[in-house]
């Protein structure tokens, strides 16, 4: 394969790859950025194509990852089964894992903080729960601890049964309690979490209904 270049043209059907044309034949396909080394006329060795090539294989695998972490934050487990999926070697993986760690753009404490954070506003979760989905992400256990230490689980078990209040408040109590506990350890909260915040919600059902026969 080694040669003289003798044309690089940007591709049709794909405007960031460019053809590469050595002795007047194609020879490969690179990016853009891994062909700005090359020049009409240079003379390539088969080694040179290997590291080009090599090149190519990084480059790739890097695009790929910023394009999987772009649609939401991910955990360097969930970056490496991206791209083993994709078949890039392991090698690859490592170096660009070290690259998007180098510009902090993967980072498995700042995942499990966010994890647990946007999970804490939007879909209050227990302490097992949280820690079962974050070790699905491959996050390790120590990150996880840190993670979750300041977790105020009484107040999430409350804001979680909220959540349920319309649609089991026409219960009687021993329903809505059965309900309810169902509800919360499905949320990974266990009973004696579960157990007040559904008294407290309760007790504010039967004073908000004493209020309006009052009235």
């Amino acid at each position: 394969m080694a040669g003289i270049i003798t044309a690089l043209k940007i591709q049709k059907r794909d405007k960031g790859r460019v053809s590469v044309y050595i002795d007047g034949d194609f020879a490969f396909g690179l990016t853009r950025q891994v062909a700005g080394w090359i020049t009409v006329g240079q003379e390539l060795s088969d080694e040179q194509i290997q590291q080009l090539q090599g090149d190519e294989t990084r480059e790739k695998a890097y695009a790929r990852a910023l394009n999987f972490l772009s649609y939401r934050s991910r955990s360097e487990a969930e970056v490496r089964r991206n791209l083993k999926k994709h078949d890039t070697p392991e090698d690859c993986i490592d170096e660009t894992l070290e690259r998007l760690r180098r510009l902090d753009l993967v980072s498995d404490r700042g995942f499990a903080e966010t994890w647990v954070e946007n999970r804490s506003t939007f879909r209050p979760r227990g302490r097992r729960a949280l820690y079962s989905e974050l070790r699905a992400k491959g996050v390790h256990n120590d990150i996880i601890d840190d993670a979750l230490q300041n977790l105020d689980e009484d107040d999430l078990a409350y804001r979680a049964a909220q959540k349920k209040v319309r649609q089991y408040r026409s219960l009687a109590w021993p329903d809505f309690k059965k309900k309810m506990l169902g509800f919360l350890a499905r949320r990974g909260f266990n009973y004696g979490v579960a157990a007040p915040a559904i008294e407290k919600t309760w007790s504010e059902i039967q004073n908000d209904l004493a209020d309006k026969n009052n009235t």
